[in-house]
């Protein structure tokens, strides 16, 4: 059914809501395609919550060598296992002025250096987002989704841009499917890859 996609070129975003297995199971089939990685957003989870979870789907990305993600608590970097970090583009602002303030801005960990992923929605806020030290972003909403509902989509004409612009690999994000040729428009347009939930949260 998925032949023509290349999961190599999505990252897999989590939203245990919308999991059509227990998430744990949904987590495992999503890893058994291989995707890039798999982004543990989880945005409603208190910390706590957030990092006991982080636990449980790093012995499952690990089982299948997929890289793990953790989404806006520095301290997941460390639960994870992971050299990376994705955040709001406010949330990278208030740590960057936090690790200044402390001498250092090398990541959420004095001598650990980060990878931030950055979520951005304008082209301004990619230039401000690769000034703060992100390494990556994704631009969005592309197209319509449930996600943003009554919220007009930015569409391919504001991911080129953003491309475009930027000196760090851009994922396209927002209402993108499984489908081959919907992800090869976004491709087109110089994205790194999509970023890819409802969908494979329902696999």
């Amino acid at each position: 059914m998925y032949e023509e996609i290349d999961f190599s070129k999505i990252i897999a975003v989590s939203s245990r809501h919308l999991s059509r297995l227990p998430y744990l199971e949904q987590v495992d089939r999503i890893c058994r395609l291989h995707p890039k990685a798999f982004l543990l957003r989880e945005k409603d989870l208190p910390q706590e919550d957030y990092l006991k979870l982080a636990g449980e789907v790093k012995a499952v990305c690990e089982r299948h060598k997929v890289p793990l993600i953790p989404h806006f608590y520095p301290e997941a970097v460390k639960t994870a296992g992971s050299g990376v970090l994705h955040l709001p583009l406010w949330k990278l602002k208030e740590l960057r002025e936090i690790s200044m303030e402390k001498g250092r801005a090398d990541g959420p960990e004095e001598g650990v250096t980060v990878k931030i992923g950055v979520s951005i929605h304008s082209a301004e806020e990619a230039k401000e987002a690769v000034r703060s030290g992100a390494s990556y972003l994704t631009a969005g909403h592309i197209f319509t989704t449930d996600c943003k509902k009554g919220v007009p989509p930015r569409g391919l004409e504001f991911l080129k841009e953003v491309c475009g612009i930027s000196p760090v690999p851009v994922y396209g994000i927002g209402g993108i499917r499984l489908d081959a040729e919907q992800i090869r428009s976004v491709l087109e347009q110089g994205a790194e890859g999509v970023c890819v939930m409802s969908e494979m949260m329902r696999i």
